[in-house]
């Protein structure tokens, strides 16, 4: 009796096939568009916000192509035009402050000898003015002469390099050589000038700009991708249990007769002509596969993509509210321009970082110097603040505190930019009671004669400002007129000072006559001028690096070599930029004898013009005697130095890419450490004799084959060196200029680079175009397989921000283009520190146990609901209603999952920041693995086999409610749905490690929400609620059996996961959860046990100040 009751209400629901299977189909069809609507308003959305974005972009590339210039009309008339109507050979007339429409030939400016200055700020990202001259057979024209202004210039095909240009014009029967000295790039701005005439070589996508620009690529993070291919995965397991539950259930419906009887006679074969017919078994079975795809559907979490896309939007809005990435000066905090990369964040493997206004403030400061053999300058750079504060010296706080707040107040009202010098021995005029005055007195005068700078005096206020070809050139200048030697005025012959009389102690006009000026290169490394003063003397002024100062030294002038070289290497430790300064007189006969050498040297149109003109100068500047050196400090950002050290403590490499020369940035690398003395440094470049005696040939093609043959040679050989030295402690510097990078690039090199490259623990990219920062920048990409993050500040460094992985943005000086195609954008490189160590690894955790979660609740379900088929002969029928079903994912266990992705915390930042190696744990992807993905899959599978065995064995064969009653799939279902809904927030429970008031509320209200759904639901009407009408509250809450089994089914469900993470914490802990047990015991403050933490390094740090500190102390041991 109690055996047929059970069989009769346990499967009473297929007392009609026909019936069953459309009201299955229907439903299913319901459930279908309500699993999909999200996915679909998610998708619209997405394609509006796209659409949006990229009507943004071209609203403004419209209104860049409708700007307007003067352009030549014929007759000397110049008028209006828009860029976009410019044509190769047209004469515009650009202004001061202006930018270049196109790639333009210079022909003439406002000055005599028709030179301009030009600001490339938007393209090397320098803020310092290049000098641009016309030929000379064109400086004289202006509006009325291009009337019958005819010339043919010939020039190379359009190509992305922005610092060479090969080219002919002919002129009035004469043929001329161009160079790049006559070439304005577009997006350049003319400065200091009040107009230029120039002929359009190259419009469009021709410019050099344009072609150092790429298209955006799409973005998407690694873990959604991963998350694809699982749910692919998940896809190939729906189909095999659909497949496998067909094949099964055609088999037994072919089987189902016996002796002319249907053995599931409950079925009701004969009210269908298909279903459940022995004699249509196939069609049959084809029949419930269409069913079992659509029952198994929830196996497939389609919400997860809605959920995805919500936590990933409320992460942003965490990240733009951080008031620690807040940058009060000028009110700009952190915005994350898109939410679709927050996980990546916490992946980071490598950044590539643009120097000028990413790493520095765009200005140089004066700070110290050494003048005959004495030391001058208290100023401390940052490094030496960062090192000082990480080894606990009191030196960084003396810096703040030992200063009256009057004196804060004069230092901030008298501040100077590019001067932080403080010592009062030689401040005010002191410099006269020095013993070595006269030495002093020469060293600041050669300051403000030996530069190319032009003074600015302000009509209102009457202050000089100065404009010069770099800031270091600016910073000395601006000393010279701190210490009385002031720089007013310069013509094409002379240059005017003011200068501090050591005998008056005022100051005088003096005048010095420029007689030549040899300018700095990246192969000459100085800079000379001659000049004469006003007694008649002949002075050669020069200053360079020590390198090639040094060695010019005469025998006599060698006095304080010794105390300068130890001055020179303190300040190369601070990581200061340092010159050598000499002069020496010349005699009448020795100087016209020179003059006319060089005159003839720089009139030669000759391909050895360049050549001769250095023989000629080699002679000239030697026999020097030295003065001293400067020490100015590429002003870092705040914080620069420390957050470098943090990132490097994390294991992630720092490669800079930058535009400026090679020597600019080896300096800057010291600066922020990047680069320490004893660090093997191995430079490739083309500077080679054999290199540049070829280049005097002009054979394109025999110069690229040696060129390129001699970059392979030296990264062969820098590769021997790397791998020599793997295992012991060496650490390797790569130094690139941007010629040797463009065959390092090429395909047949480019692998062989790479190999080098990582193999060093500092990688620096100098003279880099933009094109060439994101052919990097996909090299380290695609090669290495990691993440990348490059971050810059200018438009120069667009491309390289696209092509990474992550793309940040700094808000600087530089305008807005970086900020405006960046995925993040933050006002200082310091924030960087925070948003991947903190923000980051927090990102990438909840994110990635959000979606293991995820796949655990859907699989147990899932598989709840095809246990069940199989335990009822897969005839197609669900264990639950179908509004369980529907409301699963949407109320039951939703709200948890949000949560977990938004709030939880494995450490707080504190800890983050206090031990960066934590970082690593999303770098090797140790929480989104395979091993752990299949473990929460495996979990999954066996809650829900815990609760399907226990529910159907507790419940069968015995009576469940007073009036003897037997189960039936009603109750069975409803006992299983609450198991399974109790189950997966208990174990949402247990993987919070932080909770908080709203992640109580979502976990418990979630289960309260069911209970409070199974008495509203099962109120309604039968018509409605089918089977589950008032099962509940007649009979589920009536019976003790079921809250009992309710309670053991949970406790058994959670036991593997609890024991298994209880053996893992105690045994073979993780980073974090060792990070979890400091804070517990108490040891968070005890720096011995922190520090033995800390030494678990996955990648030794061979960067930062605290690898330098490391290595001077192995050096001093040793």
């Amino acid at each position: 009796m109690i055996t047929c009751r059970l069989v009769d209400r346990g499967f009473q629901g297929r007392s009609s096939a026909t019936i069953q299977i459309a009201m299955r189909l229907s439903y299913s069809s319901i459930e279908i568009i309500i699993a999909i609507l999200p996915l679909i308003v998610v998708i619209g959305a997405t394609m509006i916000k796209e659409g949006v974005e990229d009507w943004r972009r071209h609203t403004q590339d419209v209104e860049v192509n409708n700007r307007k210039v003067k352009v030549h009309y014929g007759n000397g008339t110049f008028d209006f035009a828009e860029w976009k109507n410019l044509k190769v050979g047209d004469i515009v007339k650009v202004g001061k402050d202006e930018f270049f429409p196109a790639d333009l030939l210079l022909l003439s400016s406002n000055y005599e000898d028709a030179i301009c200055y030009v600001e490339t700020m938007n393209l090397d990202g320098e803020t310092n003015l290049k000098l641009k001259q016309a030929l000379e057979v064109t400086s004289g024209l202006h509006d009325s002469s291009f009337r019958d202004f005819k010339a043919l210039a010939k020039c190379e095909d359009p190509n992305a390099n922005l610092y060479t240009f090969v080219g002919s014009m002919e002129f009035e029967g004469q043929q001329y050589s161009l160079t790049p000295q006559q070439l304005l790039l577009r997006d350049s701005k003319l400065r200091n000038t009040e107009y230029v005439y120039g002929a359009v070589v190259f419009t469009g996508h021709d410019t050099k700009v344009m072609q150092n620009s790429m298209d955006p690529p799409s973005k998407r993070s690694k873990v959604e991708k991963k998350m694809d291919k699982i749910i692919y995965f998940l896809f190939v397991i729906l189909f095999l249990m659909a497949s496998i539950g067909s094949i099964v259930f055609g088999i037994v419906t072919r089987e189902d007769l016996e002796n002319g009887r249907m053995k599931r006679w409950y079925l009701r074969p004969d009210s269908t002509e298909i279903y459940y017919d022995p004699k249509n078994a196939p069609v049959a079975a084809i029949l419930h596969f269409l069913t079992a795809l659509m029952l198994y559907n929830y196996f497939i979490p389609i919400s997860l993509y809605v959920s995805f896309e919500v936590v990933k939007v409320l992460q942003s809005g965490f990240i733009n509210q951080d008031l620690h990435m807040y940058y009060e000066e000028t009110d700009k905090p952190a915005h994350a321009r898109t939410s679709n990369l927050n996980e990546e964040l916490g992946q980071v493997d490598t950044i590539l970082s643009d120097k000028t206004g990413t790493l520095t403030c765009n200005s140089m400061e004066f700070l110290k110097c050494s003048i005959a053999g004495t030391a001058y300058g208290r100023g401390v750079t940052e490094v030496e603040k960062a090192m000082a504060r990480k080894k606990g010296s009191p030196l960084a706080d003396e810096l703040n505190d030992d200063v009256d707040d009057d004196q804060v107040h004069t230092d901030a009202k008298l501040s100077i930019k590019g001067f932080n010098f403080k010592d009062e021995r030689i401040m005010n005029g002191k410099w006269v009671n020095e013993p070595h005055a006269d030495v002093i007195q020469k060293f600041f005068r050669l300051l403000a004669i030996c530069h190319t700078a032009i003074a600015e005096v302000d009509e209102e206020t009457g202050k000089i400002s100065y404009e010069a070809e770099s800031p270091d050139e600016a910073a000395f200048v601006i000393a010279a007129r701190e210490f009385g030697f002031e720089f007013y005025n310069r013509t094409q012959t002379s240059i005017y000072l003011h200068e501090f009389c050591p005998v008056s102690k005022a100051k005088v006009d003096r005048s010095y006559e420029l007689l030549n000026l040899i300018e700095f290169n990246s192969s000459r490394k100085r800079m000379s001028v001659i000049v004469r003063d006003a007694e008649g003397k002949l002075l050669l002024l020069c200053k360079g690096a020590d390198s090639v100062m040094l060695e010019r030294l005469a025998k006599n002038g060698r006095e304080f070599e010794e105390k300068t070289m130890d001055h020179m290497n303190e300040y190369a430790d601070a990581g200061l930029r340092t010159l050598v300064l000499a002069y020496r007189e010349l005699s009448e006969e020795e100087y016209k004898k020179f003059n006319q050498e060089f005159t003839a040297a720089k009139n030669s149109v000759s391909a050895e013009r360049d050549t001769m003109v250095d023989e000629v100068a080699d002679k000239i500047e030697s026999g020097l005697i030295l003065l001293g050196s400067t020490a100015v400090e590429d002003k870092l950002q705040q914080g620069v130095p420390e957050c470098i050290d943090k990132l490097a403590q994390a294991g992630i490499k720092i490669w800079v890419l930058t535009g400026d020369k090679m020597e600019t940035a080896i300096n800057i690398g010291f600066a922020c450490s990047l680069l320490r003395q004893g660090m093997k440094q191995m430079i490739i470049d083309l500077e080679k004799p054999g290199i540049k005696a070829l280049e005097k040939t002009e054979d394109k093609a025999l110069i690229t084959k040696a060129s390129k043959a001699s970059v392979i040679h030296q990264i062969s050989e820098a590769k021997a060196q790397v791998s020599a030295s793997r295992g012991d402690s060496n650490s390797f510097a790569l130094i690139i200029d941007g010629k040797s990078l463009a065959y390092a690039l090429e395909e047949d090199v480019k692998d062989m680079f790479l190999e080098v490259a990582v193999g060093c623990a500092s990688v620096i990219c100098c003279r880099s175009s933009p094109k060439q920062k994101a052919l990097v920048t996909r090299l380290v990409k695609t090669g290495t397989g990691k993440t990348t993050l490059g971050i810059g500040d200018g438009a120069n460094d667009v491309g390289m921000l696209q092509e990474a992985d992550i793309g940040i943005g700094i808000s600087g000086v530089e305008g807005m283009q970086a900020v405006m195609s960046s995925d993040i954008a933050i006002a200082q490189f310091r924030f960087l520190e925070r948003l991947l160590l903190v923000h980051g690894h927090w990102c990438y955790r909840r994110i990635t146990s959000m979606i293991c979660y995820f796949f655990y609740k859907n699989i147990t379900f899932g598989v709840t609901l095809f246990l069940y088929e199989a335990y009822t002969s897969f005839s197609g029928q669900a264990a639950y209603n179908d509004w369980y079903m529907s409301f699963y994912n949407v109320f039951f266990t939703a709200l948890p999952a949000l949560a977990l992705g938004v709030f939880d915390q494995d450490v707080s930042s504190r800890f983050c920041l206090k031990f960066p190696l934590l970082y690593q744990e999303g770098v090797q992807n140790v929480l989104f693995c395979w091993r752990r993905i299949l473990g929460w899959m495996f979990n999954g599978l066996s809650s829900a086999i815990i609760i399907f065995y226990f529910c159907t064995t507790a419940l069968n064969y015995q009576a469940f409610r007073e009036g003897g009653e037997t189960v039936g799939k009603d109750i069975l279902g409803t006992t299983m749905y609450t198991c399974v809904v109790w189950v997966v927030n208990c174990q949402m429970a247990l993987c919070v490690s932080y909770f908080t008031v709203i992640q109580h509320v979502v976990i418990w209200g979630s289960v309260a929400n069911w209970y409070l759904f199974s008495l509203a639901y099962g109120s309604i009407t039968p018509s409605i609620t089918t089977n589950a009408y008032k099962v509940f509250i007649e009979a589920c809450a009536p019976a003790p059996s079921y809250w009992i089994l309710v309670l053991f089914v949970v406790v058994a469900a959670l036991i593997p996961y609890f024991s298994y993470s209880a053996i893992t914490i105690r045994f073979f802990p993780m980073y974090h959860q060792m990070i979890q047990w400091i804070r517990l015991d108490g040891h968070s403050n005890d720096p011995e046990f922190c520090n033995m933490v800390r030494q678990r390094s996955i990648r030794p740090s061979t960067v930062g100040f605290t690898a330098r500190q490391e290595a001077r102390s192995n050096s001093t041991k040793t």
